[in-house]
C-alpha cells in the first residue's frame, strides 16, 4: 500500500497563491508516477497535473500558465504551487500515485489517492 497525505489547501483570494504538498510513504515502489486530480460536486475529476514515469512533468492547458508541479529530491514528495487563482480553481484537490504510463490524464489509472485537500478561491 501506499499512503499519500495532502497539506496546504485552504480559503485564498482571487489573485493570490497557494502551495499544495503531498507526501508518499509506504510501498512507493509499485508506482511511477504522481500527480495531482481536482473534483468539484457535481462534476468529473479532472486532471490537473504529473510528473510521469518517464520524468516528464505535464500539466492541464486549463491551468499550466497559473500552476507548476514539481518534486523533491526523494521523489516521494510532489508540490504544486498554485498561482494567479481564480474562482473556478475552488475544488477539492487530490495526490494521486499509481502507474498510469500514457493514461495519465485519466483517474481510474491510478491506484492510490490521498483524502483531499479544500482549496477555495473567494474574496
Amino acid at each position: 500500500q501506499v499512503q499519500l497525505v495532502e497539506s496546504g489547501g485552504g480559503l485564498v483570494q482571487p489573485g493570490g497563491s497557494l502551495k499544495l504538498s503531498c507526501k508518499a510513504s509506504g510501498r512507493t515502489f509499485e508506482t511511477n508516477a504522481m500527480g495531482w486530480f481536482r473534483e468539484v460536486a457535481g462534476k468529473e475529476r479532472e486532471f490537473v497535473g504529473v510528473v510521469s514515469w518517464n520524468n516528464h512533468f505535464y500539466v492541464s492547458d486549463s491551468v499550466k500558465d497559473r500552476f507548476t508541479i514539481s518534486q523533491d529530491n526523494d521523489k516521494n514528495t510532489l508540490f504544486l504551487q498554485m498561482n494567479n487563482v481564480k474562482a473556478e480553481d475552488t475544488a477539492v484537490y487530490y495526490c494521486v500515485a499509481g502507474r498510469p504510463m500514457t493514461e495519465f490524464q485519466n483517474p481510474s489509472a491510478y491506484n492510490y489517492w490521498g483524502q483531499g485537500t479544500q482549496v477555495t478561491v473567494s474574496s
